[in-house]
């Protein structure tokens, strides 16, 4: 994707932008319906849930929107994008940022039991949960060439979700607004962003957009990442040093690999023989090491890849049987095993009926769909985070990273940060909660008009919301009231 041209310097005295007016060129084909209680939860929900379709080109993208259970006519509007690319939204809902989880510890069979969850993003923000692309979650296309997606459609029919959303809910136009996403959404976000800051047309298909410039405080507008993916590149590239500074390989393995292969690991040439050897010893150092999180056992119950667990084949024989015996095995400890829940319960026909699903039209509903047909066509965003420098946003952007992760390493996201060029305003140092250290922090800015925010959380993997909830909680709500962490 080509680099967008660069946007005039905006006032100094403008510090927000938010988008405020829609124009629909045609009604949209929009549905929604109240959700008042889940099969799987004890008595009605204690928050406000909308589920929905919207309808963008052949494509029908749904969603689960939650009330803010703070103050909802003040409080900011997130709409989240979960990664993979392919994991639906729900992964995010129920794992991650919001007001539900399974009762994993007391499961026993059956459709899966839910309960609160105190620590949900929705105490400080109302959030849309978008399953994208289409072949994610329930979203699906009504012809066969929209079940083809890439990074590039994707963040499209985002933007154009969006629009014709806000066209159904023009009372959220009033308060602050963000984009937000983790792991692969780390591409799309941005993406996304800069279609709603130029407010492109895209094809024709998408809504008329008028940006208007606001002076007044309460508007803030920006964007959230968290374990994200940048940059094939350094994302890919960061992972030696990684293994190093978390002494999965000696330092002999370490500083061969960078001399000889000159910091460069991905295009590697096979003449290069000190270089492939040394890549050798880091691969066989790393072979048994859990990628997500470090710490952690290497298992797979829950993986959409487990050779054991395939979701389309257990869920057509015996769900319950394999889900019992699966958390019989030694991988009970496995951090993903109650990612089979999350199967189990989305494709209870009960449950496709009380989120209002239209029958038919997903034939076997995956956590994390792996056969989606999709082009990774942007190979990094970081221009686009350059890109955002430019703007007179007080409260742009937030990065989040697991300090123990090692499918997005932090020391590639503070790699692609320097690149940026920007001014530190707070040196790197520990941020607390309940008088512990939960991770460290540094800000930066550009010209005093731009701010970025950069947070890990002690021990957190890949994604860090989903090891340490409360903390990445805590973490959303100071940033969004402007706090320091």
């Amino acid at each position: 994707m080509a680099a967008p041209t660069q946007p005039p310097p905006p006032p100094l005295h403008l510090l927000f932008i938010l988008l405020l007016t829609v124009v629909l060129s045609a009604s949209p084909a929009f549905s929604s319906e109240i959700v008042d209680s889940l099969p799987g939860f004890s008595g009605k929900l204690p928050f406000n849930l909308e589920t929905g379709y919207v309808s963008v080109g052949d494509s029908e993208m749904f969603y689960y929107f939650i009330q803010s259970e703070g103050k909802p006519k003040l409080d900011p509007l997130l709409l989240w994008i979960t990664g993979g690319p392919g994991c639906s939204s729900f992964n995010s809902l129920v794992y991650e940022i919001g007001p539900l989880e399974f009762d994993f510890d007391n499961y026993e069979g059956g459709l899966p039991q839910l309960i609160s969850y105190p620590y949900s993003w929705t105490k400080a923000a109302s959030i849309i949960f978008l399953d994208s692309p289409v072949g994610t979650g329930f979203s699906y296309s009504r012809s066969p060439e929209g079940w083809q997606s890439s990074d590039t459609k994707a963040a499209n029919e985002t933007y154009e979700f969006l629009m014709q959303w806000f066209a159904e809910h023009p009372e959220y136009l009033k308060v602050p607004f963000y984009v937000g996403g983790d792991g692969y959404s780390g591409i799309i976000v941005p993406l996304v962003t800069e279609l709603i800051l130029a407010g492109v047309n895209q094809g024709g298909q998408a809504p008329n957009i008028k940006l208007r410039v606001m002076s007044h405080q309460t508007f803030v507008y920006g964007y959230l990442v968290g374990s994200p993916n940048t940059d094939k590149f350094i994302d890919s590239n960061s992972k030696v040093q990684f293994a190093h500074r978390m002494a999965l390989i000696s330092d002999d393995t370490y500083h061969t690999a960078k001399n000889y292969c000159n910091e460069n690991y991905i295009d590697v040439d096979i003449t290069n023989t000190n270089c492939v050897l040394a890549l050798d010893d880091y691969e066989t150092c790393v072979k048994y090491i859990w990628p997500n999180n470090i710490l952690e056992p290497k298992c797979t119950v829950g993986l959409p890849h487990d050779e054991r667990w395939s979701g389309r084949r257990s869920l057509q024989e015996n769900s319950d049987s394999f889900i019992l015996s699966s958390l019989q095995s030694p991988d009970l400890d496995c951090p993903t095993a109650d990612h089979v829940l999350s199967d189990i319960w989305a494709n209870d026909e009960g449950v496709q009926d009380a989120l209002h699903v239209r029958k038919g039209t997903v034939e076997q509903w995956s956590r994390c769909n792996v056969t989606i047909s999709y082009e990774q066509d942007v190979p990094s965003v970081v221009h686009l985070h350059q890109y955002f420098t430019n703007y007179g946003l007080r409260n742009i952007s937030s990065l989040i990273s697991g300090d123990r992760d090692m499918v997005t390493p932090f020391v590639g996201v503070v790699q692609w940060i320097k690149s940026l060029n920007l001014s530190i305003s707070d040196e790197w140092r520990p941020w607390f909660l309940d008088g512990q250290v939960a991770g460290y922090t540094r800000q930066y800015e550009k010209n005093r008009i731009f701010r970025l925010t950069y947070a890990t959380v002690k021990g957190g993997g890949h994604t860090a919301a989903e090891y340490y909830r409360r903390e990445c909680y805590e973490m959303f709500s100071r940033w969004v009231n402007l706090c320091p962490l």
